[in-house]
């Protein structure tokens, strides 16, 4: 059996590095996908996907990525659940990162800002 995924797009906000209850670090990121085709009015779509990452690939992403960087994740789907507050289950969706690459360079920056 096979779970995998390969995404590339942009970060939706600064990497923020996060540590849990056993001191393990992690951040979690939002993903936007750009579709390939573009709906009804002639506008592309994106898909918004909650990625997590984990020790030193949350080090590094929150070290050099910013807010609008392009970004390559290859990783794995998992589906967690939790009761909220009136007792119901809740499913979550994410991406745990195995390998994220930085695609979005400091010279392809500072070309656009001239």
């Amino acid at each position: 059996m096979l779970n995998q995924v390969v995404l590339v797009g942009r970060l939706t906000d600064d990497p923020k590095v996060e540590e849990s209850e056993n001191g393990t670090k992690y951040s979690t990121i939002v993903l936007a996908v750009q579709r390939t085709f573009k709906n009804s009015e002639g506008i592309y779509e994106a898909d918004f996907i909650r990625c997590r990452l984990w020790n030193a690939i949350a080090n590094s992403t929150s070290e050099y990525c910013h807010k609008g960087d392009i970004v390559g994740i290859k990783g794995r789907i998992q589906v967690s659940n939790y009761d909220d507050e009136d007792g119901n289950k809740k499913y979550m969706t994410e991406v745990i990162a195995e390998k994220v690459t930085f695609l979005t360079s400091k010279k392809e920056e500072e070309k656009e800002e001239k």
